[in-house]
């Protein structure tokens, strides 16, 4: 492969690697935040269904459960959203790499004919 080839295309890989690092660290902050959602919505639902006041359950669900569903809902939809981002970034980098492994042979190939 020509050098100004293979530079062009080491940049590039080099760039899109870094989007798909900073997309890697959104998502395990999204994942973290999602484990902590599941963890309180959980243990709402636990209180709600252990007290027997409709009062107290109203008020409970109005004040944590139902926030603590949506925040999860829209963790989720987000955490989706980032893994088809990392999924179509990784095809970048996975083809770059293709590319350069199939015509790095011919280089060397053409450089012994000479």
């Amino acid at each position: 492969m020509e050098d100004y080839l293979a530079k062009s295309l080491e940049e590039w890989n080099e760039d899109i690697s870094e989007v798909l690092s900073q997309i890697n660290e959104e998502y395990d902050q999204i994942k973290l935040e999602l484990k902590l959602y599941s963890y309180k919505y959980g243990i709402t639902k636990q209180v709600i269904q252990s007290t027997v006041n409709d009062e107290i359950i109203e008020s409970i669900r109005e004040r944590y459960h139902r926030p603590f569903e949506e925040k999860y809902n829209d963790l989720k939809e987000h955490a989706k959203d980032l893994e088809e981002k990392r999924k179509v970034f990784q095809m970048f980098v996975n083809k770059i790499d293709e590319v350069k492994r199939k015509e790095s042979p011919r280089t060397t190939d053409l450089a012994a004919y000479q």
